[in-house]
Parts: structure tokens; sequence; C-alpha cells
């Protein structure tokens, strides 16, 4: 077996690696990173089959130009398929719009979609020789583990979180010779959930207390559809907006990718949804606003935090890591943001809470031990000499962008 890594392995990048496995080469993702610029990985040679961990963009985002180039069939997941093509459809706006480079158009989206093999977890596929199972990776709803068995077992983890959250249970070690594995949070352990929980909850009361507003800035795919859930056990005045509208009826179309349907389908029910101008209009007075986009790198939440901006009563509430250089993470280091080339400050009070979906260290080794590989190949992370350090026990691998590795 023979596995090159094209993007993503040193980093959490765009994400893509070839395995050669006789005489098939198999593609695991194949992403783009929506920095600015956005970040690609290397061109692929031929290609016979590609898998899909996930619909997030660095691992779904250059995926039409593998189909357009080889006719490539995806293995996937149907959440993961649906929420690939809104992302996709939204990635090549956005592109449109800010002038970078269009590897794809529309069309190769539809020939995308089309391109996919919908599995559900715990099913499999006879494909190039060896036996393939899908499992869950805990990550979002349709995340999915592959497990590659042929003479030996190979497990590609993709993100994984194996912790039990409001929206899905956890992922669990799969026995196999080889294990592939993520690192995205070596050397950081997260802190305990129920205490992040329990800690913005604590501030949204405290904000309107004061008589301010809660902003919240959120990831469509995954962290809208949590904190929806969470705020669900409280009596606010809650209305949410942006693309997490889409993906609540996505993931609500298949429950059985979810942990609680019915938990979901009541906090979105109980909160008010934003579809039109004059709703947006009537949100700006509500207690608690749940918007897109996560890190306030446009998205309708920039409508809502440019209207408290002088409010020091009011709070936002950040829900995840944000990237040097986007608007969430200038709030957090400067109190202000930019919008339209001009930068603005912001008197609201900011705060942000650890609701990562992937495992932290700690988790990685327990999940690493739990699958008692004889080989571990990190990838998708800057601190996996950590991790390795920490899993001495085993023969470890950390390859480089391009590196090829005979196992």
């Amino acid at each position: 077996m023979k596995l090159t890594f094209l993007g993503g392995v040193s980093e959490v990048g765009p994400l893509s690696m070839l395995m050669e496995h006789k005489g098939t080469t198999f593609i695991f993702d194949h992403g783009m990173l929506p920095a600015d610029p956005p970040e690609y990985p290397m061109r692929p040679p031929m290609v016979d089959f590609a898998m899909l961990s996930h619909s997030h963009l660095d691992h779904c985002g250059m995926l039409p130009t593998l189909v357009r180039t080889y006719g490539v069939p995806i293995l996937s997941t149907h959440p993961t398929i649906e929420v690939t093509e809104l992302l996709l459809y939204d990635s090549l706006k956005i592109a449109e719009i800010e002038g970078y480079p269009l590897f794809f158009d529309k069309s190769d989206i539809k020939k995308t979609k089309s391109a996919f093999d919908m599995v559900g977890y715990n099913s499999k596929r006879d494909i190039g020789g060896m036996e393939i199972e899908i499992h869950s990776a805990g990550h979002i709803p349709g995340s999915a583990m592959f497990e590659l068995r042929g003479e030996k077992t190979t497990l590609f983890s993709g993100d994984i979180n194996t912790k039990n959250t409001r929206l899905q249970w956890g992922a669990h070690p799969v026995k196999c010779d080889t294990l592939i594995m993520e690192t995205t949070y070596g050397g950081e352990d997260h802190p305990d959930r129920s205490e992040t929980e329990q800690d913005l909850l604590d501030t949204v009361d405290d904000t309107l207390s004061k008589g301010g507003q809660a902003i919240i800035p959120v990831f469509a795919v995954g962290r809208t559809q949590e904190i929806l859930m969470l705020l669900d056990e409280g009596d606010y005045d809650i209305w949410y907006d942006g693309m997490g509208r889409t993906v609540n009826r996505i993931y609500l179309n298949h429950e059985g990718f979810l942990r609680s349907p019915d938990a979901l389908r009541r906090a979105v029910n109980n909160a008010n949804q934003v579809h039109s101008h004059r709703m947006r209009k009537k949100a700006m007075d509500a207690e608690v606003i749940v918007s897109t986009s996560g890190m306030v790198s446009g998205g309708p939440v920039m409508n809502y935090i440019l209207n408290k901006r002088k409010d020091k009563n009011t709070s936002i509430l950040l829900t995840g890591y944000q990237v040097p250089g986007t608007n969430g993470n200038m709030l957090l280091e400067k109190g202000v943001i930019q919008d339209r080339g001009a930068t603005i400050p912001i008197d609201c009070q900011v705060k942000r809470y650890d609701f990562s979906a992937h495992a932290g260290h700690s988790e990685l080794l327990e999940f690493a031990r739990g699958c008692d590989p004889e080989e571990i190949v990190l990838m998708h992370g800057d601190a996996r000499e950590l991790v390795a350090e920490d899993l001495s026990e085993f023969n470890v691998h950390i390859p480089k962008e391009g590196e090829v590795l005979e196992l």
C-alpha cells in the first residue's frame, strides 16, 4: 500500500490523500481551505475512486475538479452529499465576488452530485479488491471513517470527535493494522463541555438582565444546530438566520444520523427563523440572535453586530476557533471588525467558547490506542509531533505534503 498526501497533512489545510493498492488508486477527501487567499491541494494523478469523509470545505471543496477530470465516483453519506452541494455553490459564489480563481463551475457541481455513491453507517462496499465499511466519525452528522479490509485493515479517520454531544454520538475505535488519523487539536485538550454550555447560558442570562442582546455567530454545519438545542433549555426569544436554516432541514430529513431528531426539531420549531428582509429588521430587537458566519466573515451576523456595535450591554458570543485575520479574531484581539474596507470599533462584550467538534489531545490518544494498530500515520494538524511523542509505543509516521509513504 502506497500513500501520498497532496495537502492538509502538516497543517489543518486542504486535505487530500491518495492510496494505491493492487493497481487501484483511491483518493480520500479533496478540499480547499477558504482562507484569504484560499489554499488548494496538489493536483492528483489518475484516480479510480474517491471517498469523502464529510462536508467541510477543507475536505470537499475541490471534488468537482476530480469529477470533471476523471469522472470519478465518490463514496459518502446522504447528509454529506446534500451539505457538500450547498457549500460548493456557496464557495463558487464567494470566489466570484472576491475574484479568486475559479477551478470549476455550476455544471461541475451538478456532475459531482450525480457522481456520489450514497452509503449509510455500517454499510459495506467491495471496491478494488478491498471491503470498505463506513463508520460514524462523530464530527458532524454524516461524517464518516472508512475501514478498508484487504490482506490488512486500514482506517482513515477523517475528522473525529469521540465525545457525545447534543447533536450526535461520539466515534468509537475500530481495530486495524494501519490507522490514518487527524490531529487538529494535537497538544490541546478541550474544557468540560457541560461547563462550557453552562458558562454560555449564564452569559446570555447576564446579558439579558442588563437589557442587552446576545449575538451568537455560528457555523452553518453542526454548530447552528447544537447551539439552538442548548438554548432551547432556556426561555429565550431566539431568532436564527443564515445558511444554518438550510442545513437544519437537511439534517432533519436524515434523522438516522442524529442523536435525537426530536430534540433538534423541537429546538428549531421553538426558535424564529429569519427568511425575509422584514423579519431580519424585526429580529434586530430579539433577545438572542443565532446567525452565520461563525468567524464573522460576512453573513447576516454582520448586520446584527453593526446594529448593536455601540451597546456595551450586548454580548457577542463566539462558539468556535477564530482563524487569525478573520473578523472574529479581530473582535477578540482588538475589539474591531472590518466592513467594506472600513475598520469599525465594537463596544459589545466579546467572549469565545470552545464548542469544538474535534477530539482533543487526550481523546486522540485514547482513540488510537483503542484501534491498536501496528502503524499510525498522523495527518491534518500542526502539532503532530506532540501526538507522536505520546504514542511512542507504536510505529508512528509524520509525512509531509507530497511525500510518498509505503506501508
